[in-house]
Order: C-alpha cells, then sequence, then structure tokens
C-alpha cells in the first residue's frame, strides 16, 4: 500500500506540472486551487471492500497534499447519483494564512515559514476527516439506483470560472446508468472507436459548458486482477474523449 500511496502522489504532482502560474507570469499572484471531489454513491462501488477503502483514502491524503497549499484552495464533495448536480455535500476553504516575512531574518523566516507548514498540515487532515466520512456515508435511498457521471460538468465548469485552476477526482467505476441515457450496465461500448463515437455524440448535451482550466483524475476501484468485463478500458476511453472534447486539458486514470 506504500508503493500505491507513492504512486498516486506521483501521479498527481507529474499531471499537476503542466499547470504551474510560472507558465505564464512570475509577477501574478498565485491562483488558487479549486478541488472537487465526486463519491460514486451508487451501488457498484462497495467501500466496504478492504482494496477500494485503502485506495481510496490514500488518494484522497495525496491530493489533498497536492492541492490544499494556500489561504483561499477550496474543495467541494459531490455525490454522484441519479441527481448528481445538485448533490453538493460539503465545501471547504483553506482559511490558513502566511505570515509575511519580508525584513525578518533567515531564522525567522524558516521558523514562520515551519509554523507556517504545521498549520497547513493541520487544516489537511481536519479536511481529511470531513471528506472520509461524507466518502463512507452510505446511500441507502432510491437515488443509489442511476450513476450520473455526466451531471457533474455544470459543477466543474461553475468552479473554473475567474481562472481558477480546477482539479476533478472522480471517486467511481464510471459506468454510467441512466433509465433515459447511457447504460453502460445494459451495452457498453466494444471498442476504442465505438467510446469515441458516443463520446462526440453525448458531449452536444454539455456543448455550453467549457472546461478548459480543468483536469481530471479517474480513480478507479478495480484490483489490478480484475476482469476486463469488470474494468472496461472502453468505458474509460469514453470519458477521456468525452472530457477532452469539452476542454479538460488533460484525464489520468490511478
Amino acid at each position: 500500500m506504500k508503493k500505491l500511496l507513492i504512486l498516486l502522489t506521483t501521479s498527481i504532482i507529474v499531471f499537476s506540472c503542466g499547470t504551474s502560474d510560472s507558465d505564464t507570469s512570475t509577477e501574478a499572484p498565485k491562483k488558487n486551487n479549486y478541488t472537487l471531489v465526486f463519491f460514486d454513491k451508487t451501488q457498484s462501488v462497495d467501500l466496504d471492500k478492504p482494496f477500494v477503502r485503502n485506495k481510496y483514502e490514500n488518494a484522497l491524503k495525496a491530493l489533498l497534499d497536492q492541492h490544499i497549499q494556500k489561504e483561499g484552495d477550496q474543495l467541494d464533495v459531490y455525490y454522484i447519483h441519479e441527481n448528481t448536480q445538485k448533490s453538493k455535500a460539503v465545501s471547504l476553504i483553506t482559511r490558513t494564512t502566511k505570515e509575511e516575512t519580508e525584513g525578518l531574518s533567515q531564522t525567522d523566516k524558516e521558523a514562520a515559514e515551519t509554523n507556517y507548514q504545521m498549520s497547513i498540515q493541520k487544516e489537511r487532515k481536519m479536511m481529511l476527516q470531513i471528506v472520509t466520512q461524507k466518502m463512507l456515508e452510505k446511500n441507502t435511498g432510491s437515488s443509489n439506483a442511476e450513476t450520473n457521471v455526466s451531471a457533474s460538468v455544470p459543477a466543474v465548469s461553475a468552479a473554473g470560472e475567474g481562472g481558477k485552476l480546477v482539479f476533478a477526482y472522480y471517486f467511481s467505476d464510471m459506468v454510467e446508468s441512466l433509465k433515459n441515457g447511457r447504460d453502460f450496465h445494459k451495452m457498453a461500448p466494444i471498442s476504442h472507436d465505438q467510446a469515441e463515437e458516443w463520446a462526440k455524440a453525448d458531449i452536444e448535451n454539455y456543448k455550453n459548458y467549457s472546461l478548459i482550466n480543468s483536469k481530471v483524475f479517474i480513480v478507479l476501484p478495480f484490483e489490478p486482477t480484475s476482469s476486463t468485463k469488470e474494468n472496461n478500458p472502453n468505458v474509460t476511453d469514453y470519458w477521456k474523449v468525452f472530457f477532452d472534447g469539452l476542454g479538460v486539458s488533460g484525464v489520468t486514470e490511478i
């Protein structure tokens, strides 16, 4: 599991490098991160399985370390089910402030930085407890019968307004399952070409939204030994084409 955590952290760090503020201007103030976490609250994701729970908990720790860095960084949690768009569970904003160090001695600057890191780490720990609690909550209502992943698009688009950097994490098997739409349980794409064709058609439903400031991470609940029937790579391909068509600058599968 230590190896898994290292891999998760590495994936996030490497993928985030492309959005460094130094790429645009060293003079401009550093933009705040806006992290969205979508937890699948349908029947197909079982957090009682030790592998799934450990993987998800490690991924949460890694994303908080990476994206909660300064005052104003925000993390919102949504639930994926039949009414994903209106399912915000919690919104957290970093409050830890950094002491102004201009004019201080090197020793005092180092002390201020140490105090800041301790404070921000304490806040990350608090956030982790809250988000983990939301992750473990059971959904026993009728909404767990449908999985509406695509309805997350408006939330991700809204988060990116004003030029914020958006990191959207999907803790899900990504099996869209709608009564009046795509249902990958009944009919999943059988090839990459079919996945691409379906995704391009479905993008039309969200053509008024832009995800240009966003990066997407898909945290799948499958063990490495899972069959392609369970972990269908064509489903993942569908989402990569779907998000790419809406302007997402990269999709990483974890």
